[in-house]
Formats: C-alpha cells, sequence, structure tokens
C-alpha cells in the first residue's frame, strides 16, 4: 500500500500538511473516493485564453461536435457501469443553445434516473440560461477562475476581467447550484501571494466543488515558450501543497484529484487522493474525441474506455487504502449551509 512516505514524498517538503489533511478527509468521507464520469462534448471554444489547447485561434486542433443523442448514450452507459453523476463539459461553444441543453437534461432526467446529478462545465452563459438549466434538473455547475490576481486574468484571458467569472459564479449560486470553481497552480509570473490569494478566494466563494491542477504549457499555444522551463516535481510540490490547504480551509467541500495531476506524475492523483482530494473523474468520452480534447499537451487516459478507466482506478485506489464510491456523492457543505 503506498504511504505519504513513499515515492516523491522522500522529498516532500509538506509532509505534515498532507498528513493532516487526509485526516480531514477521513474524518468526513472515510476512504470512500467518489467518482463523477466526464463527457467532454465539444472542443469549440469563442474564448482565446493564452494557456488553452483548445482556444478558437488554435488552428492544429481537430475540432468536434457530439450530438445531443451520443451524449445520452454516454450518460446511458456510464449509468450501466454504477456511476450516478455525470460532468459535461465543452468549451464555451453558442452552438447548443439553452433550449438545446435544458431538452438534454430532461431527457436524462425522466428516461435514464431523476436521481442522477449533472453538472454542467459550459462556462459564462446569460443568468436566464443558469435558472433554465436548474429548472430543466441540472444540480451542479463548475467554471474555474483559474487566476485570483485581476492583471494576470486579464492578460490569461486576452482582456476579460475576473469579474465576468465572479458575477457568473454568483449567479450560479443564487440559482441554486452546488457550485464549483478552482485554479491552476504555477502560471507565468505567478507569485506567492497570488497562490495565498486563489486560496483565499476559493475559502470566500465557499465552494462546494474545487478543482485545481498544474499550469502544464501547450506547443499550440502563445505559452509555449514556458515548455523548456517547465519543472514537473516542482508543479508536482506546489499543486499538493494547495490540495492540502484547500482540504483543511474547506473540509466540507468536494475536492478531486485531477488528470493533471496523473499527467506530470505517474502517481499523481494517488498523492492527491492522500492529500486531502475525494474524488476522481474517469472520461467516459466517445474514444474518437478523447484524444482532440487536450487543454495541455500529453493527457494520460485518452485511449482507454470508460470502463476500462474505472477498472483501473479500482485498483489504484485499492493500494492506497481507499474505495470507490459510485455515491452522488453531494456535497457536505451544502447539507451543512444549503
Amino acid at each position: 500500500m503506498l504511504k505519504l512516505e513513499n515515492t516523491v514524498f522522500t522529498r516532500y517538503p509538506y509532509l505534515k500538511l498532507s498528513l493532516k489533511a487526509n485526516k480531514i478527509t477521513e474524518k468526513y468521507y472515510k476512504n470512500k473516493i467518489y467518482l463523477r464520469g466526464v463527457i467532454e462534448f465539444s472542443n469549440y471554444c469563442i474564448q482565446d485564453c493564452l494557456y488553452c489547447g483548445i482556444r478558437k485561434s488554435n488552428t492544429k486542433i481537430y475540432r468536434y461536435r457530439m450530438s445531443l443523442e451520443q451524449i445520452f448514450k454516454c450518460i446511458k452507459n456510464g449509468y450501466k457501469m454504477g456511476l450516478r453523476t455525470f460532468v459535461l463539459q465543452s468549451g464555451e461553444d453558442p452552438f447548443y443553445t439553452s433550449k438545446m441543453i435544458t431538452s438534454l437534461i430532461e431527457k436524462v432526467k425522466n428516461k435514464i434516473d431523476n436521481k442522477i446529478a449533472i453538472t454542467l462545465s459550459i462556462g459564462i452563459r446569460p443568468k436566464n440560461e443558469y435558472i433554465d438549466f436548474k429548472k430543466a434538473g441540472a444540480d451542479r455547475f463548475l467554471m474555474r477562475f483559474e487566476t485570483s490576481d485581476e492583471k494576470m486574468h486579464k492578460y490569461l484571458r486576452n482582456g476579460i476581467s475576473l469579474k465576468n467569472r465572479l458575477i457568473a459564479l454568483e449567479n450560479l449560486k443564487n440559482a441554486g447550484y452546488e457550485v464549483g470553481s478552482g485554479f491552476m497552480i504555477g502560471l507565468p509570473e505567478e507569485t506567492e501571494s497570488i497562490f495565498n490569494g486563489n486560496i483565499n478566494l476559493c475559502k470566500d466563494l465557499e465552494l462546494h466543488m474545487i478543482g485545481i491542477g498544474p499550469f502544464i504549457p501547450h506547443p499550440d499555444t502563445p505559452l509555449k515558450k514556458y515548455i523548456t522551463s517547465f519543472n514537473k516535481e516542482k508543479a508536482l510540490i506546489s499543486t499538493i501543497k494547495a490540495v492540502s490547504l484547500l482540504r483543511i480551509n474547506l473540509p466540507y467541500s468536494n475536492i478531486p484529484a485531477t488528470t493533471a495531476m496523473g499527467t506530470i506524475h505517474p502517481m499523481g492523483r494517488e498523492m492527491a487522493l492522500l492529500s486531502g482530494a475525494n474524488v476522481l473523474m474517469p472520461n467516459i468520452t466517445i474514444n474518437e474525441f478523447k484524444k482532440h480534447y487536450l487543454l495541455y499537451p500529453d493527457k494520460i487516459c485518452i485511449n482507454e474506455s470508460g470502463t476500462e478507466c474505472i477498472e483501473c482506478q479500482n485498483i489504484r485506489l485499492k493500494n492506497i487504502g481507499k474505495v470507490i464510491s459510485f455515491e452522488r456523492g453531494d456535497s457536505l457543505l451544502k447539507t451543512i449551509k444549503g
């Protein structure tokens, strides 16, 4: 069984922090790890974020859109695997109208199981659309702010203000969603003050779910110049530190061990799960499309089926004393604060 003292943790300067975070996780979640089936249904995006592999200016990428029927079948197949919570993720793609998304949600709830939890991760939309999606049956919404620093945010998002993101997150909370957000770690010019600001913003937002991951420079973006200076171990250590701090400060929030963690280190997700994370997100997208949804390079698991991914994660979890839970895994924060 993997222990914190093994692998990179032998050189890890924040071991006590991880141990403390893991104890908090076990207090509230025991050894259960919730699963969310991710469906990346479109890699079209109207935004041009400097760090992102699916930014609109990337002409090297093969673009795709899944039909509503294809998305429905992915959810149906995931349900047969035992999954009870799904994340529908895409670039900011206006092709999918409010009517299309609401009809899909209603179909899933009516024809598969109305107790399924549906998370949308589709970016900024008009306030009334968030309300429509919620009325149709959407349960959660994930939209990362990426950095709490206004200057850095404007630079990375080509002039778009952080304020726009925060207003959208407030609209989502007011509409009754479980709200998820988060940030990237190790962005160019990031300081310790910005790192701490990211943690504090998550606290201030009282997030139900917090998704974080390391900045991994993509060769087909303006930030490709940082590839040569990218240090995987430094990124890993900083991300694990952030996961631990988030768990200590937000004990009731769900925190995924992201795929990006597994990309920068073979045991990255396991380390995150021993440092405060309590969620894994197997990718159940149709295989032919997985390889084209690359926000960052060298993404793992793009050649595995959803079933293979879950089976693999089950084995890996046993090695660290954790077990898969197919529960909806609603946020404890929602239970406590409403």
